[in-house]
């Protein structure tokens, strides 16, 4: 396999992915003014217009590319489609589309 710079973008993405949204996750988590649950960190991610705008945006966009995650991935053929979706709500959708666009590019790249 031949790495593409698609494949390293998708990964630096990734990784991004990762680090950021959790730098703020543990922020919320250990300098709030409540103990962390998840009705509180759903309930704040609706608390303003411009925060439930950013919320409702990534909801109907999430569930867009969970459908096409999905029908891409089973036409590719490829492996562990749930773990994409899983990820996303351990870790963070930034961090788990742009790895399913990093394993698609490197599942076409095998073809």
């Amino acid at each position: 396999m031949k790495w593409t710079p698609l494949m390293f973008f998708y990964l630096l993405c990734a990784i991004a992915g990762l680090i950021v949204p959790w730098y703020y996750n543990l922020q919320f988590m250990m300098h709030g003014d409540e103990p962390f649950t998840i009705r509180k960190f759903i309930g704040d991610g609706m608390a303003t217009p411009l925060s439930s705008s950013l919320t409702t945006d990534f909801l109907i966009g999430a569930s867009a590319a969970f459908v096409w995650m999905i029908v891409e991935g089973t036409r590719l053929k490829m492996k562990r489609l749930w773990m994409f979706v899983a990820v996303t709500f351990l870790v963070a959708f930034a961090f788990s589309f742009p790895l399913f666009l990093f394993f698609r590019e490197r599942k076409l790249s095998l073809n």
